[in-house]
């Protein structure tokens, strides 16, 4: 790659060039103001940020969200994650090769503050979709809230999604881009004075007389609240592989974040290892971006994300390989292929089924786990608690902003205001949203061949309904007005505005129009890609809802109004016999999907297990069957879950291997969980006073043991 910024993206604005120079290793480079380390290291084509002190491993990022050390770095002296730190002028950043000599700091050098003790009604850990909702309710009711985020914008995962969110547009802002409804939301928030927010700060532990410690911009507050809010989000699972750890292999939510926050093109060919939601979309955000997609790999015999999802993709050209598994991530030094293979009823690896497609770059979306540890924590403290969003329970964003809001009117209803009852029809709403994807139909196509009328390319029940609001003539209806329903058009006379065409998040409803007569239609189709990749008189190729080839075809009018949102309407010109089958447009060739010639054979039990500690699932296995069954003491015998992530990566992957071994679940004794769950400098706790002079030295010396696994 020669470029390692987007340059042209159809719905994000492309920011200002590069205008802070730090150094990597003694070489001088750019970074953009407010673009962490992390992003700014990969916008200048560096992928590998260190080594392990073990074996010597290259790593890389994961997360990319703070929860792993996968990241780190050396800056100005200090060890860092380098996706949440930001870049400043004349940063001095070095990789973390083995462990750092700091200098020494004498005791003249301290000075401290006192530790702040702040009494607030409401805590509200975690400023995503569920918190902030919860803070909105909170707000009208005048409750004292304190919200806490770590990341310096509010929003959580609503700031990477560029697409338009599925559900109501009444109750959960449907057909309109999540990072759009991420700063409704935050505007909206913001107008309550009594609702404090506090960015870039985190949450570190609930302690047992109630008090939960707050890191907030680098100064440590012990706040009691009468009432805690646990919104803090998922965290993505790992997978084992070999070649699960090197760099070019990460999460697909890193990737959003490189991608959509941060407008870094960090690959140019990538491989997606999950069929969920995250991972088609994640899938679709790098065509968008100008990445090739060379296909996406489902262990089960079909998607478990949206139908609408997968269907955009296969008719964009990305192949999806269902019942099948990753083997291995391969490259020397960093991802260069990816090898997959068939799964049999069992879950076997079907022997020479293996295929290995060209790539650099292995997204991990196989489904995300609840960031938890406060909520229990809470509870076991007796301090009251309650959860929302996927801290609660895995789904949608859309579920997330619901469940958020029902917790505020119940937490303010706790605390004495006189809110009334939560409506039955929030909770009834807040079930359908959370709701799994139902029945897959069969896709009815209209008998008509005269005026205008669209056709829905979507046959899987979901939650969603914004073509029934947006239609002008209240021509769409949902049989029964069940959410959950197929759209149909009821025949009522059809403007063609081209509102359905626009809204719709799946981009499945096309708009045939027949007035002209003749032998070819005008078929609407949504494109959500650069305006300079088409224009009015290319040839382009259509297919169906399946990604089957229909034909090619001339396009006869581009335009995007505003309405459209970023998106782009196109008409083309298609024979009869094709038009109404027509689902979208192919924005990859097939050739970019073909496998290598050569193929890499699995390795059994060399896969890591534990990414901080380098631990083998040999090594694991080992040890259960020599008869352990207490995951501590697997941590004291192996070190797994000992490092800087705080054992929140493999802890599932390790009871995976017990499973595999035959040990039931209720046989296992789960780690137990460290009292501070992130890593922090040690002077914080006694209100050592950091940023000034020689004192920022103290810090760098007592990061040290905490980063090194101390805490």
């Amino acid at each position: 790659m020669s470029d390692y910024r987007i340059k042209e993206h159809p719905i994000l604005p492309i920011p200002a060039e590069p205008t802070l120079a730090f150094t990597w290793q003694g070489r001088e480079l750019r970074a953009r103001a407010g673009e962490t380390l992390s992003s700014a290291l990969f916008s200048n084509g560096i992928r590998t940020f260190g080594h392990h002190h073990k074996d010597g491993a290259p790593m890389g990022i994961f997360c990319a969200n703070g929860q792993c050390a996968q990241c780190s770095v050396i800056a100005d002296g200090l060890p860092v994650k380098s996706c949440m730190v930001p870049v400043k002028e004349g940063m001095v950043v070095v990789p973390l090769d083995g462990k750092p000599t700091l200098p020494e700091v004498g005791e003249g050098d301290l000075a401290f503050r006192d530790i702040e003790t702040l009494s607030v009604e409401c805590l509200i850990l975690g400023g995503g979709p569920a918190g902030l909702s919860a803070a909105v309710e909170l707000g009208k009711a005048g409750v004292g809230v304190v919200l806490v985020d770590d990341k310096a914008d509010l929003g959580g995962k609503l700031v990477l999604q560029t697409h338009k969110f599925f559900g109501s547009i009444d109750a959960c802002h449907a057909g309109t881009r999540g990072m759009d409804i991420g700063r409704k939301l935050e505007a909206e928030v913001r107008t309550y004075e009594n609702v404090r927010i506090w960015t870039n700060s985190n949450a570190l532990a609930v302690f047992s007389d109630r008090k939960v410690g707050i890191l907030r911009e680098g100064h440590y507050v012990l706040v009691q609240p009468q009432v805690l809010l646990v919104a803090t989000g998922a965290r993505e699972k790992s997978l084992v592989f070999r070649g699960n750890t090197l760099p070019g292999v990460y999460g697909a939510g890193a990737f959003q974040t490189l991608v959509n926050r941060d407008m870094v093109k960090p690959s140019e060919r990538l491989f997606v290892i999950g069929g969920g939601n995250v991972g088609l979309i994640a899938a679709y955000h790098a065509l968008q971006a100008g990445i090739e997609v060379v296909g996406l790999c489902e262990a089960l015999p079909e998607c478990g994300g949206y139908k609408v999802h997968r269907d955009k993709l296969v008719r964009m050209g990305v192949p999806i390989h269902t019942s099948h598994t990753v083997v291995s991530a391969n490259g020397d030094g960093e991802v260069e292929s990816v090898t997959i293979a068939k799964l049999d009823a069992a879950w076997r690896v079907v022997p020479g089924s293996e295929k290995t497609f060209k790539c650099d770059t292995v997204l991990v979306a196989v489904g995300l786990e609840p960031v938890n540890e406060f909520l229990n924590k809470a509870k076991d403290f007796g301090l009251p608690v309650y959860s929302a969003g996927d801290a609660e329970e895995i789904a949608e964003a859309s579920a997330a902003m619901f469940t958020g809001k029902i917790r505020g009117l119940e937490i303010a209803k706790a605390l004495g205001r006189d809110t009334g009852d939560v409506p039955a029809e929030w909770h009834r709403t807040a079930a359908v949203l959370k709701s799994r994807p139902g029945a897959t139909i069969t896709e009815e196509i209209p008998e008509d061949e005269k005026g205008v009328f669209p056709v829905f390319h979507c046959s899987q029940e979901i939650p969603c309904n914004p073509c029934t609001s947006i239609c002008p003539q209240g021509s769409i209806m949902i049989e029964g007005n069940d959410i959950l329903g197929v759209p149909t058009f009821n025949e009522k006379d059809c403007i063609a505005c081209e509102q359905c065409v626009a809204v719709c998040p799946g981009l499945a409803i096309t708009l045939l129009d027949y007035r002209r007569g003749g032998d070819e239609v005008l078929v609407s189709i949504p494109y959500e890609f650069p305006g300079s990749t088409l224009k009015a008189g290319d040839t382009v190729t259509v297919l169906d809802t399946l990604g089957r080839i229909l034909g090619n075809v001339k396009v006869d009018r581009v335009r995007s109004p505003k309405f459209a949102d970023h998106a782009m309407l196109v008409k083309v010109r298609a024979p009869l016999d094709i038009a109404k089958q027509i689902a979208g447009i192919r924005v990859q060739q097939p050739w970019v999907s073909e496998p290598m010639a050569e193929k890499v054979e699995r390795v059994a039990d060399d896969e890591i297990v534990c990414r901080c500690e380098r631990v083998t699932a040999g090594e694991i296995r080992a040890r259960i069957r020599a008869g352990v069954r207490d995951m501590n003491e697997l941590k004291a015998a192996t070190r797994a879950g000992m490092g800087a992530c705080g054992g929140k990566t493999c802890p599932s992957l390790i009871r995976r291997i017990f499973r595999e071994e035959g040990v039931k679940d209720s046989e296992i004794t789960d780690f137990t969980q460290r009292p501070i769950f992130m890593e922090v400098p040690l002077g914080a706790f006694a209100g050592v006073v950091t940023g000034e002079g020689p004192v920022r030295d103290v810090a760098r010396a007592h990061a040290v043991s905490a980063f090194q696994g101390g805490l």
